[in-house]
């Protein structure tokens, strides 16, 4: 990874890249600061300190620790996100959007451009769930209605801001600008989490130390893990020549979707508290809100099973086994003893299956397991109630999957560099 990451640096195209996504995140961090007008930041403090919760520290931990200073990036990325799930689910049952899937490039952007539209309603609403929310835990004194009215602009530019953000890092950084904004959250409260760490007894820092470590060394043979799949070319005449035919493989891996489907869960889990606050107390959304409050055996297995579903959906987003087949058959590709075409597509959906499944478990039980520890260990919430198993896997397979694209950029440069 440190090789990686030098030898990165020597390529001056890649070193600007490097550079432009520090500052990006900078600014994401400096946002992070910045407090939203009409908000007695004391005060909200002092109701936090004194009515916190294992929900309020899961949604500051994704904020970067901006919502207990309820700064304009207090709404992080997570209604995008949300907005994502929501556009990527209708494609299916909505045939117009599916069509603009289909579409390449062009309906890309659409659905893009719809997503930011979602993104912003979205970010409306959450933000007017939190005013309600700290309102009512008397964090938010003497709030009159223009108080308010400013406080949802505020958080809901800041979200747009964010999602900006994160654009530009795709566009011209390196890696994923969304999930790399959720890592620059996570590694903020990295520090909090260590401190809390140090002041638990030894026996209980083992424990933490050896669960946490197996859950890097969990996510890491997960993501690195794939199956080959050997493909034969057979010999073509083009033109008058005769191009010879080759064996290569097709490398299908344990967990196709990286760190998505925890993203995806993670949002999910927080949408029932949003809408209970906006519905009121004693409402159908409270009433599940309460179900699934952080920690419980409820929140642990809708957690684990929205891992497993969303790592199935995320997958099939990704790899599409009848376009595979297509394309293998195109261009005169196919696999030892199974037949080009329809019976090719089976064959690699029936491996794709069998090898998702195992993956998205292991995936769920590692991301669970802290919140497990948890139950029978209230002592470990000083790290895993700041760091928890979603947290830690997220911020393993981001790092993983930006360190894959550098090396891809920096193969791609040296075959450049061959062709000059």
């Amino acid at each position: 990874m440190l090789k990686t990451i030098l030898t990165a640096l020597r390529s001056p195209e890649l070193r600007k890249k490097l550079l432009f996504t520090a500052f990006i995140l900078a600014c994401f961090r400096l946002g992070s600061y910045v407090p939203v007008p009409g908000v007695d930041t004391d005060a909200l403090q002092a109701a936090i300190d004194q009515r916190g919760s294992r929900l309020l520290d899961f949604l500051n931990l994704f904020a970067g620790g901006a919502l207990t200073r309820f700064a304009v990036f207090a709404l992080g990325i997570m209604p995008y996100i949300t907005a994502s799930i929501i556009l990527q689910l209708m494609t299916v049952v909505i045939p117009s959007l599916e069509k603009l899937q289909k579409e390449g490039e062009s309906g890309q952007q659409k659905i893009t451009q719809y997503t930011r539209y979602l993104t912003v309603a979205l970010a409306l609403l959450q933000s007017m769930a939190y005013v309600l929310y700290f309102r009512s835990q008397d964090a938010l004194p003497g709030l009159e209605a223009l108080d308010f009215f400013l406080i949802v602009v505020s958080l809901t530019a800041g979200t747009t801001l964010v999602m900006w953000l994160g654009e530009l890092i795709t566009q011209r950084g390196v890696g994923n600008g969304i999930s790399l904004l959720i890592f620059a959250s996570i590694v903020a409260s990295v520090p909090t989490a260590i401190e809390g760490w140090f002041g638990l007894p030894p026996v209980s820092q083992a424990i933490i130390f050896v669960i946490t470590a197996a859950v890097i060394v969990g996510v890491v043979f997960v993501n690195e893990g794939q199956r080959r799949i050997p493909i034969q070319y057979a010999k073509r005449v083009v033109g008058r020549r005769m191009t010879s035919g080759g064996t290569t493989y097709m490398p299908l891996r344990v967990n196709m979707a990286g760190v998505i489907p925890v993203i995806f869960a993670s949002s999910v889990v927080i949408l029932p508290p949003t809408l209970a606050e906006l519905a009121g107390r004693g409402s159908f959304f409270q009433s599940i809100s309460d179900l699934l409050a952080p920690g419980s055996w409820y929140y642990i297995i809708f957690e684990g099973l929205l891992i497993v579903l969303f790592t199935y959906f995320y997958t099939a987003v990704q790899f599409n086994p009848v376009d595979q087949a297509d394309n293998l058959k195109k261009y005169g590709g196919f696999i030892p003893g199974v037949r080009p075409g329809r019976p090719t597509a089976v064959y690699l959906d029936r491996v794709l299956t069998r090898l998702t499944l195992p993956g998205a478990i292991y995936l769920a039980a590692i991301a669970e397991l802290p919140n497990v520890v948890f139950r029978y260990l209230p002592e470990s919430s000083a790290f895993f109630g700041v760091l928890g198993g979603v947290s830690i896997i997220i911020v393993v397979g981001v790092a993983l999957d930006t360190i894959r694209q550098m090396e891809a950029q920096l193969l791609m440069r040296n075959y450049e560099g061959v062709l000059r």
